[in-house]
């Protein structure tokens, strides 16, 4: 119970600040056992984003330069 509600307001939370929550979660997956507790709101959505479009990831599909 609680923990399905938990993933359905993060899920929300991403909606609303226009994050994929499938991607999100993804590497949010990867980052959270490494990621330092005391930078943790690094890793809320909105955050998330803002840094996502400051340095986005590499895409294996884009060609090289």
């Amino acid at each position: 119970g609680a923990n399905l509600a938990g993933l359905y307001a993060l899920v929300a939370t991403c909606e609303a600040n226009g994050v994929n929550p499938e991607e999100y979660l993804a590497d949010m997956l990867l980052r959270v056992q490494t990621h330092p507790h005391s930078r943790i709101g690094e890793l809320l959505p909105h955050e998330w984003k803002r840094r996502r479009a400051a340095d986005p990831p590499e895409s294996p599909l884009q060609p090289s330069p």
